[in-house]
């Protein structure tokens, strides 16, 4: 990735959501339900990640490969961690005066966008440049242990969805079946069943994104 920072001449990535940190720290948390708490990873162009996070989640971020982590007292409105983040940015070796964030496409931004325009104008005359391509050009090459992981889960789901006639009975309902294939996928090795959908009604079903009923 700093191979691509450095040709998209950015001094750094800042990086916001659970998915994107998790993919460059290893840090995995339910946490991030909470809508209440920003979470922010610095990646520099020639050095190691900086890990910017509420104080609470010091502990699980040590246990992972990230060092370098500076942690604030959240919540704290009056400034949820924009000032560290702001005077981490400027730290960073001045190159190109520029940081790249995620904007693009299928991206979004885990902060308020009023914390966002006060970090804009906190490190001011950095800019912020969209870093969504190289971000989708990186993960769209999986890694052997990466391949492994997607084989593994779809051979549980097909298996689970295989088994599924023989164990739910007429009679139940989608919120029955939906249950029963969820317990499934979890005996059979799954860590989580975010997403099941179900539909059924005379003459099929005409929505593939809706929850059972």
């Amino acid at each position: 990735m700093q191979t691509a920072m450095r040709a998209l001449e950015v001094d750094g990535l800042l990086l916001t959501t659970e998915a994107e940190i998790r993919y460059f720290s290893g840090f995995h948390t339910q946490f991030f339900e909470s809508p209440t708490r920003p979470w922010f990873l610095v990646v520099p162009a020639n050095d190691q990640p900086i890990a910017l996070i509420p104080e609470i989640g010091a502990s699980g971020m040590a246990a992972t490969w990230i060092e370098d982590i500076r942690t604030w007292p959240s919540p704290r409105p009056e400034d949820d961690g924009v000032s560290l983040l702001a005077n981490t940015l400027k730290e960073l070796p001045q190159r190109f005066g520029r940081v790249g964030v995620p904007m693009g496409q299928e991206t979004l931004l885990r902060m308020p966008v009023t914390d966002y325009r006060c970090l804009a104008n906190k490190v001011r005359p950095i800019e912020f440049i969209d870093a969504a391509g190289p971000m989708h050009q990186l993960r769209f090459i999986k890694s052997k242990r990466e391949i492994e992981k997607i084989r593994y889960v779809c051979q549980l789901t097909s298996a689970a969805f295989t088994a599924l006639p023989s164990a739910i009975q007429t009679g139940e309902t989608e919120r029955d079946i939906c249950r029963s294939l969820r317990i499934d996928l979890l005996r059979r090795g799954a860590d989580s069943c975010p997403y099941i959908v179900a539909g059924s009604g005379p003459g099929g079903y005409d929505s593939i994104i809706m929850g059972p009923t």
